[in-house]
């Protein structure tokens, strides 16, 4: 493999039975309920946050069993139904003010599941000011989903993002705006390997070991409904892990994101929350100078929901906008916002990359300071060798830019061929406009002081509280060339 290295852009590559990409919750809970109605023996969730109220199934999907689709009402029924499950729930404790935010959850959730059978604990271990970020479900240490969302009661989408849809209705009645989200599905041995990362994480929020389920070579729990994308191949795990006491931390991803970008030879495809990350902004700008280089597509929200990423993130990705634009002297850079089909920006919330027809990484890390180096954050990466694997990553980003256009993967990939490039596909498929340029704000000196700083982002614990140390620290590493440390 070219770019999964263990020890160094990623943890573990393990065996994968079975790889399914889910584009949006619609298919990602469908496929969870379904996973879940199985299990038999362990079930672990990692997350951000966490609200027992989120419908599984709001636009009526059968369960089949009977059981019911909210989200904490289902574990505790399964916890009834099989007592030798063993369902754990390890949140991130969220700060107070973001806990407001969200109805007070995941902290109301504690007494939600007193008592019940169901172990739900939240999560300190990170440094003050980091996050527990990673946000996974490992089922029987058969099945594992991993990607960009929470159980939250405003995530769940169709691929179509209609302007209005009486299925998209968070818990307290309200409407929420349409979002796009991204997960991976995957069964076999790397299932275990993201059953081994929850569990360890489990020992040091809580002190406790949890063995591992009883391992089965003739299992299965997969939703007999998904197709998968690839099988019979392996993939990887990249993380991040902020330092600890005596314990230096990981910065698998952000390794793995530099070398995805150095080695890239024809088309970068990036979806993402942020655009803040000095480190790869740089390495973007020096592949955008490059005669022969990729093109690259980085598709992210028109504007940030929250006022304080509109304050932070947003304005650092002005600044780096900029940066790309006046590299691009080749024209192959487009930076682009979607929007449903009569103006509504989208929710941009995933954390996908794929590169040429080779890589395709879905995961929980942003393109920020963050996520490089002080949060918690997991993904899996799958690196294409045969030929039916290539055409897999190929397809998958087809369906990726494909649903932003209204048009099947087959459209975009007829386009892409006869015109010969990514970008020519983009303008020729985009004629009704649902994917527009996003034109960053000429930032005033505040603005400037903030992206200059990066404040809200710290890249360490060691300028967590030190916005000085952060600016020359990472502008060091961007000189250097050497990437994070």
């Amino acid at each position: 493999m070219e770019w999964l290295k263990a020890g160094d852009t990623c943890w573990r590559i393990a065996a994968a039975k079975r790889l399914a990409f889910l584009i949006d919750y619609q298919d990602y809970y469908t496929a969870l309920a379904a996973a879940l109605a199985g299990a038999q023996r362990q079930i672990l969730f990692l997350g951000w946050s966490f609200d027992p109220r989120t419908r599984l199934a709001p636009d009526g999907a059968p369960r089949g069993d009977g059981s019911p689709d909210e989200i904490g009402r289902l574990l505790i029924d399964l916890a009834r139904r099989k007592p030798g499950l063993d369902i754990r729930v390890l949140i991130w404790r969220s700060a107070v003010p973001i806990s407001a935010t969200q109805e007070g959850f995941p902290h109301r959730a504690k007494s939600w599941f007193k008592a019940s059978g169901v172990d739900f604990r939240l999560d300190d271990t990170v440094p003050f000011g980091a996050c527990h970020h990673q946000k996974v479900v490992v089922i029987d240490d058969i099945l594992a989903f991993c990607g960009s969302g929470d159980l939250c009661g405003d995530r769940w989408d169709t691929p179509s993002h209609l302007d209005r849809d009486a299925r998209r209705r968070s818990p307290d009645g309200r409407f929420h705006p349409p979002r796009h989200e991204v997960m991976v599905l995957a069964e076999g041995e790397i299932a275990a390997a993201f059953g081994d990362l929850a569990r360890e994480r489990w020992r040091l929020a809580s002190g406790d070991t949890i063995a591992p389920p009883p391992a089965s070579d003739d299992e299965t729990r997969w939703p007999e409904a998904l197709a998968p994308d690839v099988s019979d191949t392996r993939a990887a795990i990249a993380r991040t892990l902020p330092d600890r006491k005596q314990t230096p931390g990981v910065r698998e991803i952000a390794a793995l994101t530099l070398a995805a970008i150095a080695s890239a030879e024809h088309t970068l495809y990036v979806e993402n929350q942020y655009f803040a990350s000095p480190l790869v902004a740089e390495a973007l700008a020096a592949r955008l100078g490059e005669p022969d280089g990729p093109q690259i597509v980085l598709i992210s929200t028109h504007r940030s929901p929250s006022y304080f990423d509109q304050l932070t993130m947003d304005r650092t990705r002005a600044v780096f906008i900029w940066r790309l634009r006046a590299a691009d002297i080749f024209g192959r850079l487009r930076v682009l916002a979607p929007f449903t089909a009569e103006g509504a920006p989208i929710i941009v919330h995933a954390k996908t990359m794929v590169v040429d027809d080779r890589l395709a990484r879905v995961g929980s890390a942003n393109l920020n300071n963050r996520s490089q180096g002080f949060d918690t954050e997991c993904e899996l990466a799958f690196e294409a060798e045969r030929d039916d694997e290539r055409a897999a990553v190929q397809a998958f980003g087809d369906r990726l830019l494909g649903h932003w256009l209204g048009r099947p993967a087959a459209d975009v990939a007829v386009a892409r061929e006869r015109r010969g490039s990514l970008i020519a596909a983009i303008d020729e498929l985009n004629r009704h406009g649902r994917l527009q340029s996003i034109e960053p704000d000429r930032l005033g000196p505040f603005g400037e002081f903030v992206a200059t700083f990066h404040l809200g982002d710290p890249a360490s614990v060691a300028d967590s509280w030190s916005p000085l140390r952060r600016r020359d620290r990472l502008y060091r590493e961007v000189r250097s060339g050497a990437g994070p440390t």
